[in-house]
Order: structure tokens, then sequence, then C-alpha cells
């Protein structure tokens, strides 16, 4: 149920978009009152202490994962303090119609604000022609300028290179685990460790009731974000290759990367395939935050090796959509769940070689750094010899653990095991 708090304040925020420009009449634009969604406080205290900054605050991750949530969120704050404030929202037609590119959104800046300090908020805005120079011509004046996007191109090319140390970047992720918990007790539901394994953290499907209206809602997101804006963004050609390349990549996450194979299965649907088109897609992939490449940390030369590299999903639904009869590989989504918890507690994160045995992660923050081991189970004799051997041969000044899914503590004298259940509420390791 909605704090009934929050809504009347938020309710009582709007910001007015009924100017013209170019004699187009922007209609007025409410933000709407806070949707049921928990406060994000593990993003927005790190963007607080920017608030007054001149910095760019640039705010990124897939789709659909709550970046306008947390933006909306950061705008309540503000409006107790000002109301010189600006949101536009460039996904939505009554915005991007009007304003089309960088010289008409400085003009309307500049015919709405207040006097004073004015706070600019844009979401979605690399959706604007031109809008790295709007940003870079805002920011110079008495503006504190929040952008959102679902590109990692926002945080690359040269619009970084000229705004070097004046921008300051957040990645933003779906839910995880803990997230998840306090969001369906707002919501008076309950979510097992299993959903999140299959289904994951995208924060809309708990708004659904019934476990298909989920599956629908994460399907058509797929459709969305995954595929038909691609197609879009980068006008692809060769659209059934790329499907197919893409279905291939997400229902192989957790796993290593190797352009050769990838070929190798599309040429079974296709006639040929180039390593360069399969890296050209990835790339395309990645800059959408769909999946992240990981790379091996090698002991000998204390340095990544950049022709090694395992993919995990910005999210385990990629895969899960893709099972057929609800065969679903929770074996791997848990490593991919592991994966995406240790970066929301603030570890860097690479796959680790010790002497020819791989280690899923070797997790860094700071001075510390941990081994860490995944597996959903280590219960048979086989499965436990496999993966605590894994930790033979390594020094004693790094903690080693084991994340499993079982119930029995597996602990040893050298061995931390962690069980799934407990790792999922932890702070840090």
């Amino acid at each position: 149920m909605l704090n009934e708090q929050i809504s009347t304040q938020f309710k009582n925020l709007s910001v007015e978009l009924n100017k013209t420009v170019d004699d187009k009449e922007i209609l007025q634009y409410n933000i709407v009152e806070v949707m049921k969604m928990i406060q994000r406080e593990h993003y927005i205290e790190q963007v607080r202490p920017f608030y007054e900054s001149d910095l760019i605050k640039i705010i990124t991750g897939i789709r659909r994962c709550g970046k306008s949530v947390i933006m909306e969120q950061i705008i309540k704050e503000m409006a107790e303090k000002t109301d010189n404030i600006i949101y536009l929202n460039f996904e939505d037609k009554k915005v991007s119609a009007n304003l089309t590119n960088a010289d008409q959104l400085i003009s309307y800046i500049e015919e709405n604000k207040k006097d004073g300090k004015c706070y600019l908020f844009f979401d979605e805005i690399q959706t604007l022609d031109g809008w790295q120079d709007a940003c870079k011509t805002l920011r110079l004046y008495n503006y504190s300028l929040f952008i959102t996007g679902s590109n990692s191109k926002l945080l690359s090319g040269e619009f970084t290179k000229e705004l070097s140390g004046r921008y300051v970047a957040f990645r933003v992720r779906p839910f995880i685990y803990k997230e998840i918990v306090e969001y369906c007790k707002e919501l008076g539901k309950e979510v097992s460790v299993t959903d999140y394994l299959v289904w994951g953290g995208f924060p809309k499907r708990f708004e659904f009731d019934s476990p298909e209206a989920q599956s629908r809602y994460l399907n058509d997101l797929d459709d969305t974000i995954v595929i038909n804006d691609l197609i879009r963004r980068y006008k692809i050609r060769k659209e059934s290759l790329f499907k197919s390349l893409v279905n291939f990549i997400l229902r192989s996450n957790s796993r290593i990367f190797s352009a050769s194979s990838i070929r190798d299965y599309i040429k079974q649907e296709h006639t040929s395939c180039s390593v360069n088109t399969i890296m050209k897609y990835l790339g395309y992939l990645e800059e959408a935050y769909i999946i992240e490449s990981v790379k091996q940390y090698s002991p000998k030369t204390k340095k990544e090796l950049s022709y090694y590299s395992k993919i995990y999903n910005a999210d385990v639904c990629f895969n899960s959509i893709r099972c057929m009869n609800n065969r679903f590989d929770l074996t791997h989504n848990l490593e991919n769940i592991v994966y995406n918890e240790l970066l929301y507690m603030g570890y860097e994160v690479y796959v680790y070689n010790n002497n020819g045995k791989e280690i899923d992660f070797l997790a860094t923050k700071g001075t510390k750094q941990y081994y860490v081991q995944v597996a959903y189970s280590v219960a048979e004799e086989k499965a436990y010899q496999r993966e605590f051997n894994a930790f033979r041969n390594l020094d004693n000044l790094s903690q080693k653990i084991i994340i499993t899914n079982d119930d029995i503590d597996y602990s040893t004298s050298v061995v931390k095991h962690i069980k799934l259940k407990d790792f999922l509420m932890m702070e840090s390791l």
C-alpha cells in the first residue's frame, strides 16, 4: 500500500511545462505521484552529496530498472527546499515532439526557470538530438543538472572526454533480493529465494499477482528493450541473425565467452556469420546494459586477461524466459545472482584462475579481497570435492568463501560456507 505521507507530499509537486517552443504548446506535465516503490536509499545516498554541485549527475542502467523512480525520489527531496525545478522526460511524446534539439531545449530552460539556482532533471536524455551540447552548455550556468539514460554511450566517447572531471556517474540495477523483500512487504506479498533465482528483480513485475501475468510482462519487456529497441537503435538489418545470437547469449549466462563457439552455433541456422559481426552485436548488448563481460584475473601477471571472459546477464529473467517447459537453469542463475549482489555491495569482481582451476569470483573492496566459489549444492561428495578443491594452494591472506543453496553448514577451518538465503540479506561479505 502506498505510504500516505509520501503520496500526499508528491501530489503537491508538479513541474509546469506550459510555455511554448516554436509556437508549439507543451502541455502541462505533472510528475505523477510516486508509484508503489520503496525508497532506493542505496542509490540516492550516493547522489545526495552532489545535489548542489555543478558536476553533471549521470544516472545510468538498463531500461525499466527504476532510474526514473530514483530521479522522482530525488526531486521529491529537492522540492522540500525549492520549487525552481524543471523535469523533462524525453520518452514522453509531449516533450520530445516539441523539444527536438539542443537549441530548443536551452531556450526552453531559459524561458521557464525561476530566479536563483535551478535544478534540471532530464530523463532518457540520449534521445534528444545534440543532448551532449545541451548538457555542456547548461552546466556552465547556475544549474544543477541530473540526467538518466539507458545506454552506456552516455559514459563513453567525446562527451565524457570533454567533461573529464565535470561529471559523476551512478549505475542503477534491477532489484536485488533485499530490495525485493522490502518492496513486497509494502505490497503485502512474499517472495521466495527460488522466485528470485528464476524471475529476477525488475521492479514492475511485482505489481502483478499471477505468475502468468509476470511472465507476460517479462516477455514483453524482453521484446521491447532487448530485441526491438536495439534493432531500431542500431538499424540492424539481419534481424533473424541478431535474434538468434541474443537468444544464445542470454541462455548462456555465467559461462565462458567464446566468439568462435557463438559463431558455430549461429551457423546451425544461418549460412554465414563473421566474428566481427558477433563482437559488434555483443557490443550492442553491453551498451544497453543487458549483459556484462567479466575478465579473468591472472595471479601470475597480476592483471586482467583480455582474451578470457565470462558473460553475466543484467537480470536472470533473460535466461529463464528462454527456457522450455520450466526447465530453469538454477545453477547458472545462482552464480549470476551472486555476481549482481556482489556488485550491489560495492565489490570489484573478477574471475580468478587458480593454477588452471577457475574460482568464480575474486571480489575486492579497498584492501580486502575474497575468493568466492558458487554452487547450487555441495551435498554430493563429487560436488563437494570439486568446489572445495578449487581453493587449494591459495594463501590465507584472503578469505575463502563458498555460497550454496544448501541448508547444512559445510564450513571448514579454511573455507567459510555461506547459505544463499543468508548471503542475500548481507550488506557485505
